[in-house]
């Protein structure tokens, strides 16, 4: 057995990328997509059969040049989905166009195209996460689109207040990004020395899944955003780990054990911060505190709103 075969035993892997080769190659349970993933993709010309598909949608849909634009995206990102999804067991993950992060009704007019798209398609919801940003408005757009049985993956979550106001909502997963804590804090000389046991992005996955499983909450933690492997394996037991290809065979190549080091029947009770609800302002206040997040969730949602555009603009040339 190799790493990842051990992994596999201990977390739910899933694959993060839109690369079909590689979800083949790999076998995940289930797979990430956002528009970064999906631009790169597109970009490698493995899609290039579905561009049309998506442009006629659009056009079919009609609006004006702008919205046929975010249809053909919207559309395009669906029938990559559901390519992915004819390769493995599990869900794909497809993410709501990044500039309606802090509208409440958008985000929830999006994400219920989107589940339409894919159930026109023959794709019960069931197999279907909507990923949105963890912003105040998304979380409580999850919180209602769960009554609608459309499950969501809240991402681009960096602080702890977060992860609290995705656990009062019940939210079905979350995705902390280990990898971008990291560059914020390697770039800002805010780490005298590394070793994996202070490294700032473990350590915050390592709190919320404290957190989590001693106050019982479903939600699921898919740690996310990896740099290396050795912060892969220092969050194994985690729920789920989303891991990009090329750590994937990383992991594939190395033979040697890897041991648990999340154990939701061990969590450590005197560092559990206690349970309470989470209001708008106190959301607001606490992720303020935390310049890192605040940085880090900015930037995420501009990088995913500049991608969208580049994809709107390789598929305005088929309009």
């Amino acid at each position: 057995m190799n790493q990842l075969d051990y992994l596999k035993k201990m977390s739910i892997v899933v694959a993060d990328t839109g690369d079909i080769i590689s979800i083949k190659k790999y076998q995940p349970q289930d797979a990430t997509t956002n528009p970064s993933l999906i631009l790169k993709a597109v970009e490698s010309g493995m899609y290039n059969h579905l561009l049309q598909t998506a442009v006629t949608y659009s056009k079919k849909i009609g609006g004006t040049y702008l919205i046929q634009l975010q249809n053909a995206v919207k559309k395009l990102s669906v029938l990559i989905g559901i390519e992915i999804l004819n390769n493995i067991p599990g869900r794909i993950s497809t993410e709501v166009n990044a500039m309606f992060s802090f509208s409440y009704e958008d985000s929830l007019r999006e994400s219920r195209d989107i589940i339409n798209l894919y159930e026109e398609s023959g794709i019960n919801r069931s197999r279907i996460l909507i990923k949105l940003a963890a912003t105040w408005q998304c979380i409580c757009a999850a919180r209602e689109l769960k009554k609608e049985n459309i499950q969501c993956n809240l991402t681009l979550l960096f602080s702890f207040a977060q992860a609290k106001a995705c656990a009062d909502a019940q939210v079905f997963l979350i995705s902390p990004f280990v990898g971008r804590i990291f560059d914020w804090y390697k770039n800002k000389n805010l780490l005298p020395y590394y070793s994996i046991d202070i490294d700032p992005g473990v350590l915050s996955v390592k709190k919320i899944f404290d957190y989590y499983k001693k106050n019982q909450y479903k939600t699921i933690i898919m740690a996310a955003s990896f740099r290396t492997i050795e912060q892969v394996l220092a969050l194994s037991g985690c729920d789920y780990l989303t891991i990009s290809p090329e750590l994937l065979q990383s992991l594939k190549e190395k033979k040697t054990m890897i041991s648990l080091q999340l154990d939701k029947n061990s969590v450590n009770s005197s560092k559990i911060i206690p349970k309470f609800l989470f209001t708008e302002s106190d959301f607001y206040f606490e992720h303020n505190q935390d310049a890192m997040a605040v940085e880090k969730l900015s930037e995420g949602i501009r990088q995913f709103v500049f991608d969208q555009k580049k994809l709107e603009k390789i598929l305005s040339q088929y309009i």
